[in-house]
């Protein structure tokens, strides 16, 4: 598998049934393709859905199911339409379980820099700022470094998402849990050492005296 589809499974095993999730645009949406619809998630939208399920097969689209980004989805049985501003009520009002979201830089103390990078054109916050406040839980799925640079820094340089610490971040490489205490290495990727981790992270990181491997959904 490759480094995308390796880091949806992995976030796929945080879900709980029942629960109801958001996804957000690009990597977090293909999280959706490995639940069991057996687990009764739900996963939402901002842009006003209740319900996604995984992409459909090609050919088999719908102009009007979309994500937020405007990825075709599929609905799952039960699934709602609802307008925006009961979409964003659900988020502000701390109604959502868990968010899914794609991340720029992750630093020490937990921060999530995802919605800007100065000097460049980009869609804009969508409703990240919103997300991070509200849910009850955040976890970010991203790959650990962009062009050869570390994305798990020790500062951010990158316009901040939310005050709010992150509850879990998931690589390619790593799942690193932000604590009090710092970046606890939690696991790390099949056939991925300790050292070839800390070697890629530019921020320090908590190391327990053992790290299994990750397991994937």
């Amino acid at each position: 598998m490759d480094s995308k589809e390796l880091i949806a499974r992995r976030v796929a095993r945080e879900i709980r049934p029942g629960s109801l999730v958001n996804l957000g645009i690009g990597l977090p949406s293909m999280v959706a393709n490995f639940v069991p619809a057996t687990a009764g998630v739900f996963f939402q939208a901002e842009n006003g859905v209740i319900g996604l399920g995984a992409r459909p097969p090609e050919g088999m689209e719908d102009r009007h199911l979309t994500d937020a980004g405007g990825g075709f989805v599929t609905a799952v049985p039960g699934a709602a339409s609802i307008d925006s501003a009961m979409s964003f009520g659900l988020i502000r009002g701390g109604h959502l379980d868990m968010t899914v979201l794609g991340g720029l830089q992750v630093d020490e103390a937990g921060h999530l820099a995802n919605w800007k990078v100065p000097g460049k054109m980009v869609p804009g916050m969508g409703g990240a700022m919103d997300l991070v406040t509200g849910a009850a839980r955040v976890v970010v799925a991203m790959q650990h470094a962009a062009r050869g640079e570390s994305k798990i820094v020790p500062e951010l340089t990158l316009p901040l998402t939310a005050l709010r610490r992150v509850d879990l971040v998931v690589t390619d490489l790593a799942v690193i849990e932000p604590m009090n205490e710092g970046l606890f290495l939690r696991e790390r990727a099949p056939g991925v050492s300790v050292e070839a981790i800390v070697a890629a992270t530019a921020a320090r990181l908590v190391i327990p005296d053992h790290v299994p491997e990750m397991i994937l959904a």
